[in-house]
C-alpha cells in the first residue's frame, strides 16, 4: 500500500494532478458488448510513472463505489502513491470509448461523481520535481480551480509540465474548456500536446507555428502526431523530430499517456529539468527524449492494456 504524506517525495518524484475514471470499452470482436478498464489520462500517467520507476503520487479523487476500488488496486499495483488523493462517497464518472479509423472519441458521464472532487495541492508542489496537470480535471468543476490553483503554484516552485488532452463533449462548454487549458498552457514549462489538441485550442493557427511559438516563450513543447511521430521544440534550436516507432497496433488507448509518462521519465531521471532549463535542451538530447518516449508509446500499442514497459536495451 502508499505510504505516508513523506515517502518518496523529493526532486525525483512527480505529483499528478487530475481526473481517474473508467473507460467503458467496445470488447474485441463483439462491439456491442464493453469492458470496464481503469483510465483518465493523469492517471494512466501516474500509474505510468510507477511502472517506470519514477516516483508518482496522484492528487486526484477517488469515489466509494466498486469503479473506485478497480482503479484504486491499479494505481497501488503499479507503485503510485495515493497519501495526497482526496475521497468522496460519490460515484466513479465514466467515459465510453468510441473507437474509430481517426482515433478514439469518448462520451461521458461526468457530474455528481467523486471524480472531480479534488482538493488544491498548492502547499505541496515544492517538494516534487516536477508538477503534470491536464485533462478533464482542468476544465470540469469543482476539480478546474484547484488543478488552476496548483498550476499556478506550480509553475513558480516546480517545473509545470501540462497536457491539455482536449476533450469534446455535450456537458462541457467548449470556449470555456479552452481558455482554460490556453491558461494552463500559458504557464507550463512543458507542454505535451497532439497536433488535434493545438487545432482545437487555437484554430486556424498550423501546430507548427503554435508550438514555436510557445518554444520561443522559454518552453520545450513536445507535438506528438500519432503513427506519424513526434516533435519537440525548443526556444534555443530547431525542432528536432523522431518518427514513431513500427509496431503492429493493437490498441491505442493509453499511447499518448504513456509518451507523456516516458517523458517526465526522463526528465526527472536525467535531471533534465535542473540543468540549464528544459528549454536549453541540446538537439541529441531531445532526440534521445522523444525516442525513448516513442518506444514506451509502442509497448502501450502493442497490447489490450494501457500499462507502458522500460525499452529493453534502456
Amino acid at each position: 500500500m502508499s505510504g505516508g504524506p513523506a515517502a518518496g517525495i523529493g526532486p525525483g518524484a512527480v505529483l499528478v494532478m487530475g481526473e481517474a475514471l473508467i473507460d467503458l470499452v467496445p470488447s474485441p470482436g463483439d462491439p456491442e458488448t464493453h469492458r470496464a478498464q481503469p483510465g483518465g489520462a493523469p492517471a494512466n500517467v501516474a500509474a505510468g510513472l510507477a511502472r517506470l520507476a519514477t516516483p508518482s503520487w496522484f492528487a486526484g479523487a477517488l469515489g466509494g463505489d466498486g469503479f473506485a476500488r478497480t482503479i484504486e488496486q491499479r494505481l497501488v499495483s503499479a507503485g503510485t502513491e495515493l497519501g495526497l488523493c482526496a475521497r468522496s462517497p460519490l460515484p466513479t464518472a465514466l467515459a465510453v470509448a468510441d473507437p474509430g479509423p481517426d482515433g478514439t472519441g469518448y462520451h461521458f458521464h461526468l457530474q455528481d461523481t467523486a471524480t472531480f472532487r479534488i482538493t488544491e495541492r498548492a502547499a505541496e508542489v515544492d517538494r516534487f520535481g516536477a508538477v503534470y496537470v491536464g485533462g478533464l480535471a482542468a476544465v470540469v468543476e469543482p476539480a478546474a480551480e484547484a488543478v488552476a490553483a496548483t498550476a499556478r503554484a506550480g509553475a513558480e516552485r516546480s517545473l509545470l509540465v501540462v497536457d491539455p488532452n482536449v476533450r469534446e463533449d455535450r456537458t462541457l462548454d467548449p470556449e470555456l474548456s479552452a481558455r482554460r487549458l490556453r491558461e494552463l498552457c500559458s504557464l507550463a514549462h512543458v507542454i505535451k500536446a497532439s497536433d488535434e489538441d493545438l487545432e482545437r485550442l487555437w484554430p486556424g493557427t498550423d501546430p507548427d507555428e503554435t508550438c514555436r511559438r510557445l518554444a520561443g516563450k522559454g518552453r520545450l513543447v513536445v507535438l506528438t502526431r500519432g503513427a506519424r511521430g513526434s516533435t519537440a521544440y525548443t526556444r534555443s534550436g530547431e525542432p528536432v523530430s523522431v518518427p514513431a516507432v513500427p509496431v503492429d497496433v493493437v490498441n491505442t488507448i493509453g499511447a499518448g499517456d504513456a509518451f507523456m509518462a516516458a517523458v517526465l521519465h526522463w526528465l526527472t531521471t536525467n535531471g533534465a529539468h535542473r540543468e540549464g532549463g528544459v528549454d536549453r535542451l541540446p538537439p541529441d538530447r531531445v532526440e534521445e527524449m522523444l525516442g525513448f518516449a516513442s518506444q514506451v508509446a509502442a509497448s502501450v500499442c502493442a497490447q489490450t492494456g494501457t500499462e507502458p514497459s522500460i525499452p529493453a536495451r534502456s
